[in-house]
């Protein structure tokens, strides 16, 4: 009986990494730690969705400001490149999780999200660049 559990387990946990990377639908929550990595690994498209007043006050680098509560929103999204792994963040994780879900909806076929926004990110003792 215990080898029947443990067949099965085995063979559930293996299908299902398996098939992770080649329907990868779900958003992925990522850490400061691993954004940073991932940000010196991979070509990410690092897109900051806070309001400009927000992004005036400091920004991690390389990440464009669009406004998550901007009316040109949705149209800004859309110029981003679909196939390019994108990360978003915003002060909390709030506006960033329903724009990851957006992005998903939109086509994006890699979507990564800052878990507790740039409050975490400093917290975690990271950069932040000045607005010039």
């Amino acid at each position: 009986m215990k080898n029947k559990v443990f067949i099965y387990c085995f063979a559930l946990f293996a299908f299902t990494f398996s098939c992770e990377d080649a329907t990868q639908t779900e958003v992925i929550m990522v850490s400061a730690e691993e954004m940073q990595e991932l940000l010196e690994l991979e070509d990410i498209q690092l897109v900051d969705v806070r309001t400009l007043e927000e992004y005036k006050t400091g920004f991690i680098e390389q990440a464009q400001n669009i406004d998550y509560t901007s009316p040109t929103f949705e149209e800004d999204l859309v110029k981003l490149d679909k196939s390019k792994p994108i990360m978003v963040y915003c002060k909390s994780g709030i506006r960033s999780g329903k724009c990851s879900k957006k992005l998903k909806e939109a086509g994006f076929i890699k979507v990564y999200d800052l878990e507790g926004g740039i409050t975490q990110w400093k917290f975690s003792g990271y950069e932040i660049k000045a607005f010039e």
